[in-house]
């Protein structure tokens, strides 16, 4: 996947440095790249604009929407799939890709119910696509608290909906990057009420591993 961020022709703007999506062959990072909490930020933006009472009846439910939001914010959820994944950081930005394609597609609204489940599903899908070793969906639904085959559902509704057409060019990708980097997380304070609930279970969620999920994280 560092074939996309390194391309020639677009890393004269230092973007991909910034984000943190440039690793040296064999080594791991010691702290999450800066495109999460840059993917978590445009994530929590766009789901704090949904308004329940508002939305559209002709916008019709997916397979995405849970019955209630999980108890975990977008930013650890996304540190989680990144820990335990092993996947390159550029997968986050080719999610980010999918899901608003997705979005585009389906006339669909990003919300709480739905968020979790896009972010699972796309970030398996980047990490097939475009890394050169990758886990089974089995080990991916327990990465993402759900079970696998609800993750097989989730694959199959998103591949059809984007018509299996998960190529990348190099131009649509540095174009999402340089969106992603025009989100500080740092100077965006997350309103859900989730929120205190989730940080009394921050260290759980950190010390667990993909074996230990207790109550699917992305309950229905």
């Amino acid at each position: 996947m560092e074939s996309l961020a390194t391309d020639p022709g677009f890393i004269d703007s230092d973007v991909y440095l910034r984000l943190g999506l440039i690793v040296e062959e064999g080594k791991r990072l010691k702290k999450s790249p800066t495109v999460l909490s840059r993917l978590a930020s445009s994530l929590e933006r766009s789901v704090l604009l949904y308004d329940d009472d508002i939305e559209s009846p002709d916008l019709e439910h997916s397979v995405f929407d849970g019955k209630s939001p999980p108890e975990i914010t977008i930013p650890h959820y996304l540190d989680r799939i990144f820990n335990y994944s092993s996947c390159s950081p550029s997968c986050f930005v080719i999610a980010h890709i999918y899901i608003h394609q997705f979005l585009h597609r389906t006339r669909a609204l990003l919300k709480p119910l739905n968020v979790h489940r896009l972010i699972i599903t796309t970030v398996m899908l980047a990490a097939k696509v475009f890394d050169d070793r990758y886990f089974n969906n089995a080990y991916y639904a327990r990465v993402g608290g759900v079970s696998t085959r609800e993750l097989n559902r989730l694959e199959m509704n998103m591949l059809f909906t984007l018509d299996f057409k998960l190529h990348v060019d190099p131009q649509t990708f540095h174009t999402h990057c340089c969106q992603l980097e025009k989100h500080n997380s740092d100077a965006f304070q997350i309103e859900w009420p989730i929120k205190e609930a989730c940080r009394a279970n921050k260290e759980t969620w950190q010390k667990r591993t993909p074996d230990s999920v207790c109550s699917q994280t992305t309950a229905r």
